[in-house]
C-alpha cells in the first residue's frame, strides 16, 4: 500500500504520533482497519473521529484531576497532596521533576498534546483530500465537525504553551519524509495562529447547540478561547517580563523584555466579545443565580452546615442551569464515587488526598461592618474584630470559604447523615492522623454532601471556562489600559453578589493598584481548586517579584524555627505569606479554656503553624521542560531555560 494510504482505526484514529521526530509514521491497530480513502469518503467514520478528539481534549486538561490522580492545585499554594498514588504532586514540590520524567501523565504533556494536534490535521486534510460527503440525515453537520477540529487544534496549542511557552505551531499532517528539525516560534506568534483558527472555527459552528448536541463546540466557546490566548499573551510572563524580574532566556526573549500596552488591549476586546456575545436578542451567558440566599439545603435537602453554604454555591457545579448559561467550556462527566472517596476527611470513609493550605485560606476576605470586604491581613481586619485565634466566625467570611473549606468546628455532616462538628484536635480527623489532613484543613469544594460509600455519584465539575474568566480578564484589562472604572467595580461585584459576598470598597474605584489586587485576589477565591492557580502565578510571575522576596526575607527574621516564623510572621506583619511557591502553612486547634471554638465539652483557639519547605527555581520552573526524547528526535527544537 502507498504511503499516502495509511491506516486508520474507526473508532479512534490511527496512532500516527506526532512526536517532533517520532520513528515510526505508519502504526495500525490490529482490528477493525480501513484505508485513507475508505474512512474519509463515509461522515459517519469522520463523526466519529471528531469523537475520539473531543475525548483526547477531555482527557488532556481535566481540571480536577489534571494528574490524574490529583488536580494541579497541590503544586500551588492552594493544596497539599498526600503520598499516595506515587506521591505524584509532593514530587514535584521536592523538585523531582526533570527532563527524564514528568510524573503524573494524564494527556497533559507533549506527546499527548502533538498526538491531538496530529488527529486534527489527519481529519482535515483527510476531508479535504477525499471531499468527505455531508450527513444525509442532518446537512451542514461536516461543516460544523470541520469548525470543531479547527477549535481543538487551537485549543491543543493553548494547552501546550501554557506549560511550554513557546513551541513548533503545527498545521499539517508531517510525513516520513518531513524534515524533523522542528524549530520554536515565539509565543505571540503561536498565540496569532491560535487566533486565526479559533477565528475559521467560529465562522463554522453554531451559537449555541441544545439537546443530544449539547456541550459541544459553539461560537462563545471559541471566542473564550480567543480570550484566553490573548489573556495569557498581556500577562507579565510574555508581556514585560524583564520589568518583573524574569531573568531568563528564552528564544524570542527581546519579543518578552518590555510591556506592550496592545497586547491588553487586545486582551480587552476579546474578552468584551464573551461579555456581549449576543444571540436571539440576549446575551448568551449569564452567572447562576438560582437559588436565593435564605437556601442552605445540601445534595440530600438538609441544612447540616448551620446555614453557613448557601445551595447556589453547590448546586452551581452541578444545575444545568448553570451548564446552559454560565459555561464556557465543559466536558461532561469525568468522575464519580472514586474521586469524594479520596477527598472526603476520614470519619466520611476519605482518603484527604487533597488538603487546602493556610496561604489560600488566608484569601477569603470577611465582610466589614461597613458593608464592603477586606482581607484578613488588613488593618482594618484587626479594628473590625478578627481574631486570628478565632478565624473563622470572629467575623464572617466570604461565603466561597464556607462551601470551599472544612476548618476546626465547621458545621459538617457526619457519616450517618446527621450534624457533626469538624475536630481535627482528636479522633479519626486530628491532624496527622492515617489519611487524615496535614494542614488542619479539608477540601470541601465540589462535594454532595449526602453521598456516602455505598452510593453512586456523577461529577462534571469544574468547567475549563466560565463567566467569571472572562469577567476578570476584561477587568484587569480595562484597569491595565484605563485605570479602575465604574464598569468593571460594578462586573466584579456582580460575581461577588452571586456569592452572596458584599461589594469590594469604594476605594477600589480610585486606586489602580488597590483594584489590581482585588481582581487577583477574587480570581484566586473564585476560581480555587478550578486548575487555574498552578498557571496563573507563572503567568504574573509572582517567584520573581521583590515585593515578595522581601516578605519571604521578613518571614526568615521572625523566629529561630519555621513555626515560629508562620506565628511571628502573621502576629508582626498581618500580611500574606511569601507567594513565591517555596513553602505552605497550615493552621492548629490548641485546647485552651478561654478559647472560642467549642466541640463537646472542650474549648480551643486556633495556632499557625509550618507545614513544609518546597522547591521552586526561578525562572526554571516557570515552564516544563521538553523531554530529552523528544530533543534526541529534533535537537533543532532547543530545551527551555534552566533545564
Amino acid at each position: 500500500m502507498k504511503m499516502n494510504k495509511f491506516i486508520l482505526s474507526i473508532s479512534v484514529i490511527t496512532v500516527i504520533f506526532f512526536c517532533l521526530g517520532c520513528n515510526k509514521y505508519l502504526d495500525k491497530l490490529p482490528d477493525d482497519q480501513l484505508r485513507e480513502d475508505e474512512i474519509f469518503s463515509r461522515y459517519d467514520k469522520v463523526n466519529q473521529l471528531v469523537t475520539d478528539i473531543y475525548a483526547k481534549a477531555k482527557g488532556a486538561n481535566q481540571p480536577i484531576s489534571w494528574f490524574y490522580h490529583f488536580s494541579s492545585a497541590a503544586i500551588t499554594d492552594e493544596a497539599e497532596g498526600s503520598s499516595v498514588e506515587g506521591n505524584i504532586t509532593n514530587r514535584y514540590n521536592t523538585g523531582d521533576w526533570s527532563v527524564n520524567e514528568l510524573p503524573g501523565d494524564n494527556g497533559q504533556f507533549w506527546n499527548s498534546l502533538y498526538d491531538g494536534i496530529r488527529r486534527t490535521n489527519v481529519v482535515l486534510q483527510g476531508v479535504t483530500k477525499y471531499n468527505t460527503p455531508d450527513d444525509i440525515l442532518e446537512p451542514g453537520s461536516l461543516p460544523m465537525r470541520i469548525g470543531e477540529i479547527y477549535f481543538m487544534r487551537a485549543y491543543f496549542h493553548l494547552l501546550l504553551i501554557r506549560i511550554y511557552g513557546e513551541i513548533p505551531y503545527v498545521d499539517h499532517v508531517i510525513t516520513a519524509t518531513e524534515n524533523m528539525n522542528f524549530e520554536k516560534q515565539s509565543f505571540h506568534t503561536v498565540v496569532e495562529k491560535i487566533v486565526k483558527d479559533a477565528e475559521e472555527a467560529y465562522k463554522k459552528v453554531p451559537e449555541k447547540w441544545e439537546g443530544q448536541n449539547f456541550g459541544r463546540i459553539d461560537k462563545g466557546a471559541c471566542l473564550g478561547l480567543i480570550a484566553q490566548a490573548r489573556w495569557m499573551a498581556a500577562t507579565p510572563l510574555w508581556n514585560g517580563a524583564a520589568t518583573k524580574g524574569y531573568t531568563g532566556t528564552r528564544k524570542f526573549e527581546s519579543e518578552y523584555a518590555a510591556v506592550s500596552p496592545d497586547r491588553w488591549v487586545k486582551a480587552k476586546e476579546a474578552a468584551k466579545a464573551v461579555l456581549n456575545f449576543t444571540i436571539a436578542g440576549g446575551k448568551r451567558y449569564s452567572l447562576f443565580q438560582k437559588y436565593s440566599k435564605t437556601d442552605f439545603g445540601d445534595s440530600g435537602g438538609q441544612n447540616t452546615n448551620k446555614s453557613t453554604v448557601p445551595t447556589r454555591l453547590w448546586q452551581m457545579y452541578y444545575d444545568m442551569e448553570a451548564f446552559k448559561n454560565e459555561y464556557v467550556l465543559f466536558f461532561t462527566k469525568y468522575k464519580g464515587e472514586g474521586w469524594f472517596g479520596d477527598v472526603y476527611p476520614p470519619s466520611r470513609g476519605g482518603g484527604s488526598r487533597q488538603m487546602p493550605v493556610q496561604e489560600q485560606v488566608d484569601e477569603y476576605e470577611y465582610i466589614s461592618p461597613d458593608g464592603y470586604g477586606y482581607p484578613i491581613y488588613s488593618e482594618k481586619a484587626k479594628s473590625d474584630g478578627y481574631d486570628d485565634a478565632n478565624p473563622y466566625v470572629s467575623v464572617a467570611r466570604d461565603p466561597r470559604f464556607y462551601r470551599d473549606i472544612i476548618f476546626h468546628g465547621a458545621a459538617f455532616r457526619g457519616g450517618d447523615n446527621n450534624p457533626s462538628q469538624m475536630n481535627t484536635a482528636e479522633g479519626a480527623n486530628r491532624i496527622g492522623s492515617n489519611n487524615a489532613t496535614k494542614t488542619g484543613y479539608y477540601l470541601r469544594k465540589y462535594l454532595q454532601e449526602a453521598w456516602n460509600r455505598n452510593g453512586s455519584v456523577s461529577i462534571s465539575a469544574p468547567p475549563v471556562w466560565r463567566l467569571p474568566d472572562f469577567i476578570y480578564i476584561y477587568a484587569e484589562a480595562v484597569n491595565q489600559i484605563d485605570g479602575p472604572t465604574q464598569e468593571i467595580y460594578d462586573l466584579i461585584n456582580q460575581v461577588r453578589s452571586r456569592s452572596f459576598m458584599v461589594p469590594m470598597p469604594l476605594a477600589t474605584l480610585s486606586d489602580k493598584n488597590l483594584m489590581d489586587e482585588y481582581i487577583k485576589r477574587e480570581r484566586r477565591v473564585e476560581f480555587f481548586y478550578e486548575n487555574k492557580r498552578a498557571f496563573d502565578f507563572r503567568l504574573y510571575l509572582e517567584p520573581s517579584s521583590s515585593v515578595e522576596k522581601a516578605k519571604k526575607a521578613l518571614f526568615e527574621s521572625a523566629g529561630a524555627t519555621d513555626t515560629e516564623r508562620s506565628i511571628n510572621y502573621w502576629k508582626n506583619n498581618r500580611s500574606a505569606y511569601p507567594k513565591l511557591q517555596n513553602m505552605i502553612n497550615g493552621m492548629r486547634p490548641i485546647e485552651d479554656p478561654n478559647g472560642k471554638i467549642e466541640i463537646g465539652t472542650k474549648h480551643y483557639r486556633m495556632e499557625r503553624f509550618f507545614v513544609e519547605n518546597r522547591v521552586f527555581d526561578a525562572p526554571k520552573h516557570y515552564l516544563f521542560p521538553i523531554l530529552d526524547p523528544e530533543l534526541q528526535k529534533s535537537p533543532t527544537l532547543g530545551q527551555n531555560p534552566g533545564w
